[in-house]
């Protein structure tokens, strides 16, 4: 076996070789990007023999699964000729066709996890020749054998895991049978516990077996494997199925198996059994302390996942009403934080543009004022002239901080939505916007100040930047209501393009909207048109009156 082994190794050189010197004309090319390779190479590849390497990504593991077939192969006597062929052509499609390579490599390990399995069967029933299974040298009573199980499990958990990486045949399948997994059951019950189940089943097999249960007048090996794979297959989709009714009987499983442990061990060969986990039933010594120490971890397990259980059978059924009314309750109670934050934030803001527009307007014009009025009282008796000129200029400063004044309030509340509300402050917006713009109003009532201000600065920041950036000739605006919402929407017909990411305007509408429960939605295809959506839940009310 070790000489055919040279042999292919040899041959895989060979293509290795080959394929080197296919390739090496591009060994000194500079680094630069490449395209995104489902075998695992993506982004900007290194130059020289690390870039090829890296470019054939997970495909490079096709070779050595190759070896470790034929390793198997030429144990169980297989023809050498098509088993180094097999090498060869291992070699050829992961030196030429590295994605089909990465594509093949997580079946080949599944495959290998699966015969592990078979052969740990095998060697478990009595036989016992060597094979190379990995990389251990099982077989002839050697303690390797012992690591044939894990290396199965290592390679079906290697293969089911690249099958998702390089998005292999079957991928979107594992992964929708992984998601249903973890949704599975209710959420107090984890998923290991679910799996104790395989570990429950495997053990009563081992421990007792079909054979010695049905009898051997009729039950073959052959018959004996099949109804362990049955068995194991049934508890498989119980996991899956439900993760608390699993957990249930790998609980009850274990403090049973935990309770058979000291029974062996009291009085051991009275019980029946084969293996009991790791100690081989066969002499005084090993049934007594594996018994002991194997049931003692098992009772322990067993106790501790009871608790678990029992709370979440005491739990009772879930209403899924109940259960999707609570998830809305969640997520509103988040939303009503974060738009709780976002209005603090936004009156915070609020209040620190008014001290500012306070400091640099009316507050300095009226400090100006006092002082032209202060030196005008000195120049009254010595020059009268100059003190009417002052008072004069007084005057004026007056004039500009009573305008200031009112651009301020103005920016709080426009008069014009105070006092004759929110269709009229539209239509006023409209009449001030340099484009050609088009109205269409339809509110039958009146809407509360607080929310009607929001609205009508949404539609004020969206017509500025209509002037600012859309290229546009006209504008349309409209206003409805309808079903408890308060709808406005601004079209243009500018080039679009316009994104709510790239500018900080509409990210403050969209916060002072949230407050409301309001949401703001843009639609700007390239080439126009752009759209920009602002509904409010509200309740419309009289003139006089408002619950809104």
């Amino acid at each position: 076996m070790y000489e055919f082994l040279v042999v292919a190794l040899a041959v895989w050189s060979y293509v290795l070789v080959a394929w080197y010197h296919r390739t090496s004309p591009d060994l000194a090319a500079p680094a630069g990007p490449g395209p995104a390779d489902p075998a695992g190479a993506a982004g900007p590849r290194p130059a020289g023999l690390r870039g090829l390497i890296r470019a054939r990504g997970w495909g490079l593991l096709l070779t050595p699964v190759a070896l470790m077939y034929a390793a198997l192969a030429d144990v169980n006597g297989g023809n050498h000729l098509v088993i180094l062929a097999g090498i060869a052509l291992a070699g050829i499609v992961m030196a030429f066709f590295p994605r089909l390579a990465a594509k093949i490599v997580p079946y080949g390990l599944l495959v290998l996890g699966i015969y592990g399995l078979v052969l740990a069967k095998w060697f478990h029933d009595g036989n016992n020749w060597q094979v190379l299974y990995g990389l251990v040298l099982a077989g002839a009573g050697s303690w390797r054998t012992h690591l044939v199980l894990p290396q199965a499990a290592v390679f079906f958990l290697a293969g089911l895991w690249l099958l998702v990486r390089v998005q292999a045949p079957g991928a979107a399948q594992v992964s929708d049978l992984l998601t249903r997994w973890r949704k599975s059951g209710r959420g107090g019950i984890a998923s290991a516990q679910g799996l104790l189940l395989l570990v429950v089943v495997a053990l009563v097999m081992e421990l007792l077996g079909p054979r010695d249960w049905l009898g051997a007048q009729w039950v073959t090996a052959t018959g004996a494997i099949w109804i362990d794979v049955v068995a194991a297959a049934a508890s498989l989709v119980l996991v899956f199925r439900s993760r608390i009714w699993a957990a249930t009987l790998a609980e009850a499983g274990l403090l049973v198996l935990g309770a058979y442990g000291l029974l062996i061990t009291a009085f051991w060969p009275s019980v029946p059994g084969f293996v009991y986990g790791f100690a081989a039933l066969t002499n005084s010594r090993d049934a007594i302390i594996g018994g002991a120490l194997q049931g003692t971890a098992l009772l322990a397990l067993g106790l501790w996942l009871a608790p678990r259980v029992m709370v979440e059978h005491l739990a009772g059924p879930v209403d899924p009403e109940l259960a999707a009314r609570a998830k809305q309750l969640t997520q509103r109670v988040e939303s009503l934080t974060q738009t709780r934050s976002d209005a603090v934030e936004v009156a915070v803001s609020e209040l620190r543009r008014i001290e500012r527009d306070l400091h640099d307007g009316a507050q300095a014009r009226l400090v100006a004022l006092g002082m032209s009025l202060q030196a005008a009282e000195r120049l009254f008796a010595t020059s009268p002239a100059a003190a009417l000129a002052l008072v004069t200029e007084a005057k004026e400063t007056s004039s500009r901080a009573l305008a200031d004044l009112r651009d301020l309030v103005r920016g709080i509340y426009p008069p014009v939505l105070a006092d004759r509300g929110l269709a009229d402050a539209i239509r006023a917006l409209a009449l001030d916007s340099p484009l050609h713009t088009v109205l269409g109003i339809d509110l039958p009532g009146e809407v509360e100040l607080p929310v009607a201000s929001a609205v009508y600065f949404s539609v004020a920041e969206a017509l500025a930047n209509v002037s600012k950036h859309a290229s546009a000739r006209s504008v349309r605006i409209e206003l409805s209501y309808a079903a408890g919402m308060l709808r406005a929407e601004v079209t243009d017909d500018g080039a679009g393009g316009a994104d709510p990411a790239l500018g900080t305007g509409l990210a403050g509408v969209e916060r002072r909207l949230a407050t409301f429960d309001g949401i703001l939605a843009v639609s700007s295809p390239p080439g126009g048109p752009t759209i920009v959506v602002i509904e409010v839940p509200c309740a419309l009310s009289s003139a006089k009156t408002s619950s809104c």
